[in-house]
């Protein structure tokens, strides 16, 4: 047999080979965390950390709000860009929906005129505030050139600031049953995972999801294309700030109360559970399947530092460096396929 042939047959892909999807690799850290932690609870504390349905669903129902961030933060760094803004805005949209879900028997209700009004205007109404912020951070980031790390940490600025100034540092409290229910039960759950269908489904079946990917991977080739990136960048911005409204709403349904310091550091966890889930940081790449495990990844690690008695700042460490971890292994993969 010839070199050339020999050659030609090593170079020819291994039937044998497999290679595992992304979101199961993703997935095997997590069952990995989770069994490190079920022989760390039974050592420490003696008591099972996986087979505890109850801590289960508190682990979920917790990084519900997360999620609901974490999606449009995805979108956002699918585009090779950053949301910093959206923990201040999960305030923003807090007060001044619970603002709307007042009773009306209550003496310092923020709006008298507007109390006990039907669920829906306390939503919409935090859906548009989270909307309004995200469109002016898509606007500057598309016409004046700023960069998006820039332009939203602004805004994260700005929103906080306007979540104090409307409470003048009190809590909006005493809401209505119906908007209470928002945030009751397995609600917050729900919202988390309708919305991670839809977004999965437009992001790999939808002209919307084609251009988002491809403005991420080659910004240039994507406006030589024919895709008005600024159009398209301004609507990723918008939809980021509008998930983030709800996550607010959602908030301040479960709190039955809004607050200007809610949110504090959720933009950190959102990014954390996407840079987790697979999402490449210089864009192109990443899908709402492996954001959900990546969410979950940063839940079942929250709640097992608690679980076996780690101080909160330990676990704010151990979650810095594995944000670190995850960028170097990101910029690790893109290297090799240079």
């Amino acid at each position: 047999m010839s070199t050339t042939a020999v050659n030609t047959m090593a170079s020819l892909p291994s039937p044998f080979k497999f290679k595992l999807p992304q979101e199961a690799s993703i997935f095997l850290v997590l069952l990995g965390i989770g069994l490190l932690f079920e022989g760390l609870g039974w050592y420490v504390n003696g008591q099972s950390f996986l087979f505890n349905l109850d801590r289960l669903q508190i682990i979920i129902l917790q990084m519900a709000v997360i999620g609901i961030i974490a999606i449009g933060v995805n979108l956002v760094i699918i585009t090779s860009g950053i949301d910093l803004s959206s923990g201040s805005v999960v305030a923003a949209a807090a007060v001044v929906s619970a603002s709307l879900a007042q009773v009306s028997d209550f003496p310092r209700a923020v709006f008298p005129a507007l109390t006990d009004l039907p669920i829906i205007w306390p939503i919409i109404a935090g859906a548009l505030t989270g909307l309004v912020i995200g469109c002016i951070n898509g606007s500057l980031i598309a016409y004046t050139m700023i960069p998006p790390f820039i332009a939203t940490l602004g805004t994260m600025v700005a929103a906080r600031g306007f979540a104090k100034w409307f409470t003048g540092g009190m809590p909006v409290s005493m809401l209505t049953d119906d908007f209470a229910w928002i945030g009751s039960g397995a609600n917050p759950v729900i919202i988390f995972l309708v919305l991670a269908v839809i977004f999965h489904v437009v992001l790999r079946h939808t002209r919307f999801g084609k251009f988002t990917y491809a403005i991420g991977a080659n910004r240039q080739a994507a406006i030589v294309s024919g895709i008005n990136v600024n159009r398209h960048l301004i609507w990723i911005y918008t939809i980021a700030g509008l998930l983030a409204g709800i996550a607010g709403t959602v908030t301040a349904a479960r709190a039955i109360s809004g607050q200007s310091g809610m949110g504090v550091m959720y933009e950190l966890d959102a990014i954390a559970a996407v840079v987790i889930g697979g999402t490449s940081l210089v864009g192109g790449k990443g899908r709402i399947t492996g954001t959900v495990i990546g969410v979950l990844i940063l839940g079942v690690m929250t709640s097992g530092f608690t679980f076996i008695r780690i101080d909160a700042y330990y676990q704010e460490m151990v979650k810095g460096a594995i944000i670190v971890a995850a960028v170097v292994a990101d910029q690790y993969r893109n290297k090799k396929k240079r």
